[in-house]
């Protein structure tokens, strides 16, 4: 059987734009997407504890240290600048990788800093 597992996640960024003239998806600093093990285009899920929408787009890297979180084309309609978001994506796997599977998460500060890697 296959069961899909968390595999990576961005925990309590801050938005730091919404651009709506834009062909979609979420910009998000290279470096923290490293972090967290996402790839570029990858498909993700983002919740917002700010308003409690929750939308599914991919990511675009945007510049290494930017710290940038910024929503783009309609999402852009589902946040704003300062919202704390959580960005996660997943992988598939079967019951044995799953026993033992252990996602990366980066939890973040008020400012988009690391505060510790899981």
């Amino acid at each position: 059987m296959l069961v899909q597992m968390l595999k990576g996640k961005l925990h309590r960024a801050v938005l730091t734009g919404c651009v709506l003239e834009y062909e979609g998806s979420i910009s998000i600093d290279r470096d923290l997407l490293d972090m967290a093990g996402i790839h570029p285009s990858e498909k993700l899920q983002i919740v917002n504890q700010s308003n409690g929408s929750r939308l599914e787009t991919y990511a675009i890297e945007a510049k290494r240290g930017s710290r940038e979180f910024c929503l783009n084309g309609a999402a852009a309609r589902l946040g704003m600048p300062g919202d704390t978001v959580t960005i996660m994506c997943f992988c598939t796997m079967d019951d044995n990788e799953a026993a033992n599977w252990k996602p990366k998460v980066v939890l973040l500060s008020d400012h988009n800093q690391t505060i510790k890697v899981k």
